[in-house]
């Protein structure tokens, strides 16, 4: 279970684990997106995540606080990527440019990469609420769950070769 906030890296650490561990790799932005940037009804999401979540085999990044606690109960890995707000705008920013008209492999077709004043007022306010729900998560963790608090690249970097 890989939660952060947008544009912490979340969705390239879940590729990147699921290469190296050799586990299934499923975006929350693939169940909470429909071709044209359609926010998919909640009641459809919570039975797509639960899916996900009631396979063997998972890793799931993103949120989707209506199936968290399941999740939360589903998983033996919890990895928090809890990044500066300057980093993450910067990493927003780069993919915005980077991919511009074009869809990211974990958002689900038709969905290109755009500027969105509204996705970049949301990231603002919700700066330190999101952190703090986050962090939360991690307290609510069971002792089955192995944690990873992951501040800086250079955690990632070193939780990656550590595998």
């Amino acid at each position: 279970m890989i939660i952060g906030q947008p544009g912490s890296g979340k969705s390239t650490l879940a590729r990147l684990l699921g290469e190296r561990i050799g586990l299934p790799v499923y975006h929350m932005d693939q169940i909470h997106w429909i071709s044209g940037w359609v926010e998919r009804p909640k009641p459809d999401k919570i039975v797509l995540a639960m899916e996900v979540q009631n396979r063997d085999t998972w890793i799931l990044e993103g949120g989707l606080g209506a199936t968290k606690d399941h999740r939360l109960q589903r998983c033996d890995t919890l990895i928090n990527l809890d990044f500066p707000l300057w980093l993450r705008a910067w990493r927003v920013g780069k993919r915005t440019v980077l991919h511009y008209g074009k869809t990211r492999p974990d958002l689900p077709d038709g969905c290109p990469e755009q500027v969105s004043l509204e996705f970049w007022k949301w990231i603002w306010d919700t700066r330190e609420k999101n952190r703090l729900t986050n962090l939360r998560w991690m307290e609510k963790a069971g002792p089955q769950v192995v944690i990873h608090h992951l501040k800086s690249p250079s955690d990632v970097r070193g939780f990656l070769a550590g595998l």
